[in-house]
């Protein structure tokens, strides 16, 4: 949880000061998309870079077999495209729109032209780049350890850190988080991911309800993720 505006923790705008979050919003056109547009295409060679201002996105890509794995949620204040930008290699994963969302868009030189006139926001993107990579090593070892209860604890847990806002009962997470979503980031079935939320939603823990969770015992969640695993849910 961040406490500068609505941006998300490790997003790129969450290192700026106002000073070069002006500068670098300034060079971009603004642009909207409604809920389930496509943002980003894989494969797509274009190298144009969206900064994230409002709403919020899922990164995903299609494997061999034909599933869909989703990479993670992408909030206000994250950076979309910025390695095709750099590398100028074709895209790696689409964005799609969860809800309405806001972005000011960069072609690929003008992004790199801010990288090179403010130090500050070449730095703030290798941070991001180095959280998503954290990240994705942390996802990877939790599939490989942690049986299906305690990866879905460890997943909400991070949600709450990097997208969680603070309310009287507890920590909120609102986004348009279907459990398929969540199958996908743990590696783990749909019906073993609804088992393991009631779970957490019959010992008080959690309560689930439309495009939002609410962690109602951050500590008990906590615990709960540390625990040994006790071999009672299977994938």
């Amino acid at each position: 949880m961040n406490g500068h505006d609505d941006t998300a923790d490790g997003a790129l705008l969450a290192y700026l000061a106002d000073a070069d979050r002006e500068y670098l919003l300034a060079r971009g056109t603004r642009r909207r998309f409604r809920a389930n547009d496509v943002v980003l295409m894989e494969g797509d060679p274009s190298d144009h870079v969206h900064v994230l201002v409002s709403g919020w996105v899922r990164v995903s890509a299609i494997v061999e077999d034909g599933r869909e794995v989703l990479f993670g949620l992408r909030g206000p204040g994250e950076v979309l495209g910025d390695l095709a930008a750099v590398t100028g290699r074709p895209r790696t994963a689409s964005v799609r729109a969860i809800e309405p969302c806001t972005v000011f868009q960069l072609t690929g030189a003008q992004f790199i032209d801010v990288l090179h006139a403010r130090p500050e926001i070449a730095i703030a993107t290798i941070k991001t780049v180095a959280a998503r990579l954290r990240n994705a090593e942390s996802a990877r070892v939790d599939s490989a350890a942690l049986d299906v209860t305690r990866r879905v604890a460890v997943h909400l847990l991070r949600l709450a850190e990097e997208h969680g806002r603070s309310v009287p009962e507890g920590v909120v997470i609102e986004a348009a988080l279907s459990q398929t979503d969540i199958a996908a980031q743990v590696g783990a079935a749909r019906r073993t991911v609804a088992r393991a939320l009631r779970v957490l939603r019959e010992r008080g823990i959690v309560e689930t309800g439309r495009r939002r969770i609410l962690i109602r015992k951050l500590r008990v969640l906590q615990a709960f993720a540390r625990s040994e695993p006790n071999g009672t849910q299977g994938q």
